[in-house]
C-alpha cells in the first residue's frame, strides 16, 4: 500500500488535476472553472499538511488594489494497492475572496469570504 500522488477531482463546474511530484520532480496543479483555465507548478502552489489532510492552495484571481481570490483543495489521506492503482475520493474545495483596498479606512469587518464546494474523483499512485 502507498499514498497516492495524483488527484483528479471535479464538482460544481470546477475541475482540479493535482500531481504532487511530476516528471520534473515538482508539483503541478491545473484548475478550471467557468471563467478560468489555470496551470501552476512548483512554488506557485502552497501545500500545508494538517490533521484534516494536505491542503493545496493557488491564486486564481490577483489584483493590485481590489483584493484577490484563492482556491484550496483538501486532499484526504488514502492508500492505493500499487503503482497505477486508484481509489475513489470525496473532498472539499474552498474558494476564498480576499477583500483589500489601497484606502485603509475601507479595511473594516470581515475581509475573507469562503465558499465551499463538494468535489469527487480519484486518487492514484503514478510513477514519474
Amino acid at each position: 500500500m502507498a499514498a497516492p500522488n495524483a488527484f483528479h477531482l471535479s464538482g460544481h463546474r470546477v475541475r482540479v488535476e493535482y500531481t504532487a511530484d511530476g516528471f520534473d520532480g515538482r508539483a503541478h496543479l491545473e484548475y478550471q472553472d467557468g471563467a478560468h483555465l489555470l496551470h501552476f507548478d512548483g512554488e506557485e502552489i502552497e501545500t500545508v499538511e494538517t490533521a484534516a489532510g494536505r491542503i493545496v492552495s493557488v491564486p486564481i484571481v490577483e489584483t493590485v488594489d481590489a483584493g484577490s481570490t484563492t482556491f484550496s483543495v483538501v486532499l484526504p489521506r488514502a492508500n492505493v494497492e500499487s503503482p497505477g492503482g486508484s481509489v475513489a475520493i470525496r473532498t472539499e474545495g474552498i474558494t476564498v475572496t480576499h477583500r483589500s483596498s489601497i484606502a485603509p479606512q475601507l479595511q473594516r469587518g470581515q475581509l475573507d469570504t469562503l465558499s465551499v464546494l463538494s468535489l469527487h474523483g480519484t486518487a492514484e499512485l503514478v510513477e514519474a
